[in-house]
């Protein structure tokens, strides 16, 4: 009886976690549109900083009506440092780039932060993958190399790629480095206290910012809104619930669905028809992501 109770409260959180999944992945998936109108009349730093003051408020409103309590101060510094790197570095150097690199250069370098977040969390979490782990995630980057060369982009690296490579392993430390600190604070906690760090950081673009939005249309202001609530606050805390439910190099697998939900976004909202090469390299970035959860994870 005990046994079947447990193997029930395992499905239900499995259940959990991919609702989690497809929650993230769908909001983080329609950011790259709102990133596209908001860039119209904001600059890069004006868009960053407006989108997670929005989170941050939207955080803020729940901490007070939930009374969450404050982080341990041995904790304050590693939350900053998070901050700083996930939520500033990994936005400001991501939007910046995106000013020069194509989306297909873009979205090959974003496409390796599971890669990195393999690797660094098999040094600092002891983290294991099988062979069949490794081969899902090359897979699924294959995959997604055929998803760029199937919708057309111009893949050419010039220096500003390095600043979208800056993103990639910024978000992958960001990944890594806050598992040990979701086991003492909730999901909803941390994000909350990470998202308040990096906005912290991201003051440096105040100025300017007002006569900005007074000027800018509706349209763009309420696109940059729309990603602080959704892409922000809320996705970063379902994805926060997930790393603290499955190992880092896992959760990271599921990145890879992200371009394959955009074309399948573009299909089904402006009618955009993807190609068979694309088709084909979304198969085999799903494939990845299935090899990896079934026959990847290193049994304990």
């Amino acid at each position: 009886m005990e046994n079947k109770l447990q193997k029930h409260e395992e499905e239900k959180i499995n259940f959990r976690v991919l609702w989690a999944v497809a929650v993230t992945l769908i909001f983080w998936a329609s950011a790259f549109a709102g990133i596209k109108v908001g860039l119209r009349e904001y600059s890069p730093g004006h868009l960053v900083l407006l989108r997670f003051l929005t989170a941050s408020a939207v955080l803020f409103i729940y901490a007070v009506l939930t009374k969450m309590p404050l982080p341990e101060k041995k904790d304050i510094i590693k939350i900053l440092v998070l901050g700083f790197i996930g939520i500033t570095i990994y936005h400001i150097a991501l939007t910046y780039g995106e000013l020069r690199v194509t989306a297909g250069s873009a979205g090959l370098i974003i496409a390796s932060a599971p890669i990195f977040t393999a690797i660094l969390a098999i040094f600092f979490l002891k983290e294991h993958m099988k062979i069949w782990g490794w081969l899902g995630v090359f897979l699924s980057f294959f995959g997604i190399i055929l998803v760029v060369m199937g919708e057309g982009e111009d893949v050419s690296f010039e220096p500003a790629a390095l600043l979208v490579l800056l993103s990639a392993i910024s978000t992958s430390i960001f990944f890594v480095f806050q598992k040990p600190l979701l086991k003492k604070y909730s999901p909803l906690a941390f994000t909350s206290y990470a998202i308040w760090s990096g906005t912290l950081f991201q003051l440096v673009f105040l100025p300017g910012l007002f006569q900005s939005i007074r000027e800018a249309s509706l349209e763009s202001t309420i696109a940059i809104v729309y990603m602080g609530i959704f892409p922000a606050a809320l996705a970063y805390v379902t994805w926060a619930y997930v790393l603290s439910h499955i190992p880092a190099s896992v959760a990271g697998s599921y990145m890879y669905i992200s371009p394959v939900l955009v074309i399948l976004i573009a299909w089904v909202w402006v009618n955009e028809i993807p190609t068979f090469l694309s088709i084909v390299g979304g198969f085999l970035a799903l494939m990845g992501v299935i090899i990896v959860n079934i026959w990847g994870k290193e049994s304990k």
